[in-house]
């Protein structure tokens, strides 16, 4: 029995939710976003609340199918009411980010500045140097929060790099501190 998949997924006023036959369709205040359905998966609407069920809750990969679908629809509904958000942090001499369009252009101690295309339904906002990632689709924002990250890690002798707000980067001591030891 899939906890997650369980509980009723409350719609708030301002959001409607569709169900076709391989799709279910969220529309709020923000945007809306459909997502297909597996077949061994059954969404319905009733009394203000969205129900999710499977064929056999006895078969691991259906229960498992149960909870990922309960989670994917109130992520939906989240997003298309609040939306989502990332934080990500440049720390370096000289390491700025700007954006121009629909590109954002990284200088992070290459020989090159590299150019980011955004996709569409992101939003990206530089303030210094914090760049706010922004949109309805969780999955879409984290994927490019991950992407602008893996331009330049945060290495562990100077903490230089790109990292998300609230990520701890472990810190290691360098040659010198070594052989200061020794």
């Amino acid at each position: 029995m899939s906890r997650v998949g369980k509980q009723l997924i409350e719609i708030p006023s301002g959001v409607e939710v569709k169900i076709t036959d391989d799709l279910i369709m969220v529309k709020g205040p923000k945007g809306e976003l459909s997502e297909k359905i597996h077949p061994q998966v059954t969404i319905a609407v009733a009394d203000g609340a969205v129900t999710v069920k499977v064929d056999d809750e006895t078969n691991k990969f259906s229960r498992s199918l149960w909870g990922l679908f309960a989670s994917l629809t109130k992520n939906m509904i989240i997003g298309v009411t609040e939306g989502y958000s990332k934080q990500l942090e440049i720390n370096g001499v000289g390491f700025k980010a700007t954006v121009a369009g629909k590109k954002l252009t990284l200088n992070v101690g290459f020989s090159h500045p590299v150019e980011f295309d955004i996709p569409d339904g992101i939003e990206i906002k530089v303030d210094g140097n914090n760049i706010d990632i922004s949109g309805i689709d969780k999955q879409l924002v984290g994927e490019v929060a991950a992407q602008i990250r893996k331009v330049k890690k945060p290495e562990p002798y100077k903490g230089k790099g790109i990292r998300y707000s609230d990520e701890q980067v472990r810190r290691k001591a360098g040659k010198a501190a070594a052989a200061k030891e020794a």
